[in-house]
């Protein structure tokens, strides 16, 4: 039974109950009818027996005594073989019939009794990490099931308040680095703008912008990320081949720069969504795989229905047991964390799947055949 429904387990047990019960009721009365009827030695054996024997013989002119306590103790042996027979047959038939009425009984009350729980069961479905307004709600008299569906609405309510918190503090961190990181950059570009500055101090200067950048570039993708996690406030009808058209065109020179060759198939697709967000997520697409390729290498670019999105490029080989991690923040082709690659913040793939389920899609990776990652992205039609 351990692939069966719990509402089956339920209805299965109240049947086989029923059936036991009624099984013992059958046998007490069996029991009882048996000792009620008469017993036909005993009859034989007792001279009243034997005298009324004696009188239905004397009735038929032709019997003598004995034959006619022989007839008696026959039709008696008869009559009660004959009662017992039939209670068994209809008794059997009535605990058949109300077992199966038992079973429906029981199947239709087990669905009234965990229909709270399927209730539970859909609110979590369909909860998401920055859809967290869901709730059951569950009307009723205050029992088990009442204290459950209350106990996880409670427990929604404080991971929202969570989640809540976490994204305030994110973007609001985020917005408060951006200030200094321009002040420093300023500063840097001032200072190396003198024409009496020291190689040493120019070296030191143009490492201390491209750390600068960086941090701004992971400063810029904590904020789409927390905006995206928040969920979308508006719709708008998005043509995702004008803006793929559009990222590619943006990063022809960088492609063209890193030796990569950009190749696209965009077809009309319609989507409703947050046009900002979807930009971000082809451009985050479109530079992970020109960044993460080889120089004489490629990109391909589709535009279709179902998914929304596919982005193939070649590159170094991906392990297949890599792959779920990319989509994690600061995580990177070959499972570095943070450090080793600085050339991109480690948030990529992170706002894909973020902007991806924001609008109600999917993000999925997979490595190429021959080295690189295809990524698609499915999103509900407009």
């Amino acid at each position: 039974m351990n692939g069966l429904s719990v509402r089956t387990k339920l209805t299965a047990w109240y049947g086989g109950l029923f059936l036991l019960a009624g099984l013992v009721l059958v046998v007490i009365n069996y029991l009882l009818v048996q000792s009620t009827l008469p017993d036909p030695a005993r009859f034989a054996s007792t001279t009243v027996a034997g005298d009324a024997a004696f009188g239905v013989a004397q009735r038929l002119d032709t019997l003598s005594p004995a034959p006619a306590i022989q007839l008696v103790s026959g039709s008696l042996v008869e009559y009660r073989s004959s009662t017992l027979s039939t209670l068994l047959v209809g008794s059997a038939i009535a605990l058949v019939a109300t077992a199966a009425l038992a079973v429906l009984f029981g199947w239709l009350m087990a669905g009234r009794a965990l229909r709270p729980l399927h209730d539970i069961t859909s609110a979590a479905r369909r909860l998401e990490a920055g859809k967290l307004d869901r709730r059951i709600n569950l009307e009723g008299p205050p029992d088990e099931l009442k204290e459950l569906a209350d106990t996880f609405d409670g427990m929604l309510d404080r991971l929202a308040e969570s989640f809540d918190s976490q994204k305030r503090f994110v973007a609001n961190a985020s917005h408060e680095l951006r200030t200094p990181l321009a002040v420093q950059r300023t500063l840097i570009e001032v200072a190396m703008a003198d024409p009496d500055v020291s190689p040493e101090l120019r070296k030191l200067g143009t490492h201390l912008l491209h750390t600068n950048e960086r941090s701004e570039r992971m400063i810029e993708g904590l904020l789409v990320l927390a905006r995206s996690d928040r969920g979308l406030t508006s719709r708008t009808p998005v043509r995702l081949d004008e803006v793929a058209a559009a990222v590619v065109r943006a990063t022809a020179a960088q492609a063209s720069s890193a030796g990569v060759t950009v190749e696209t198939r965009l077809r009309r697709r319609t989507v409703t969504g947050d046009p900002v967000l979807l930009e971000r997520l082809l451009t985050n697409l479109v530079v992970n795989a020109i960044t993460y390729n080889a120089s004489g290498g490629w990109v391909y670019v589709e535009v279709r229905g179902d998914p929304a999105v596919e982005v193939r490029n070649s590159g170094p080989v991906v392990p297949p047991e890599a792959v779920p991690t990319l989509f994690e923040p600061f995580r990177r082709v070959g499972g570095a964390e943070r450090t080793g690659d600085t050339r991109n913040a480690g948030l990529g793939l992170s706002i894909v799947r973020s902007v991806a389920q924001a609008h109600g899609g999917v993000a999925e990776a997979q490595p190429g055949r021959r080295g690189g990652l295809v990524v698609t992205i499915r999103l509900p039609p407009a």
